[in-house]
């Protein structure tokens, strides 16, 4: 008698039921990885726009006229609050990323409204994170 060789149909569906079990573990943690490696995009952003307007104050000794970073896939950003003094760099997610926010002013504070936490005095890159 020949002896059978190869997986019975029983054996196929458990490991599809494995499969999909450790698939649906990954999946959110790996989305919320890709989601944390786009807002880097939004704060390093908003760093290199803080530099460029103290570049501009010691200019024109005024920050009226400074401008905001130019918008990138993830982000759009906006100047307001221009006066001799003052501003505040706003970036507002986009694609996928419209509940984060994050902003900073001349004097290097920084806030966040993101789903993981509104109104941190700082900028909230993962979940669980805090100031």
């Amino acid at each position: 008698m020949k002896t059978q060789k190869g997986f019975t149909l029983v054996e196929l569906m458990i490991v599809v039921v494995i499969i999909g079990i450790l698939a649906s573990f990954a999946m959110p943690a790996y989305n919320d990885y890709v989601t944390r490696g786009k807002l880097v995009e939004g704060t390093s952003a908003l760093s290199d726009g803080r530099v460029k307007m103290e570049q501009f104050f010691q200019d024109n000794r005024t920050y009226v006229g400074g401008t905001a970073p130019a918008n990138t896939t993830n982000f759009t950003y906006a100047a307001s609050n221009l006066s001799t003094a003052t501003y505040t760099i706003t970036a507002t997610g986009r694609n996928g990323l419209s509940a984060f926010i994050y902003t900073i002013d001349q004097a290097n504070a920084k806030t966040s409204n993101t789903p993981w936490g509104n109104g941190a005095t700082c900028w909230i890159m993962k979940k669980g994170d805090a100031c």
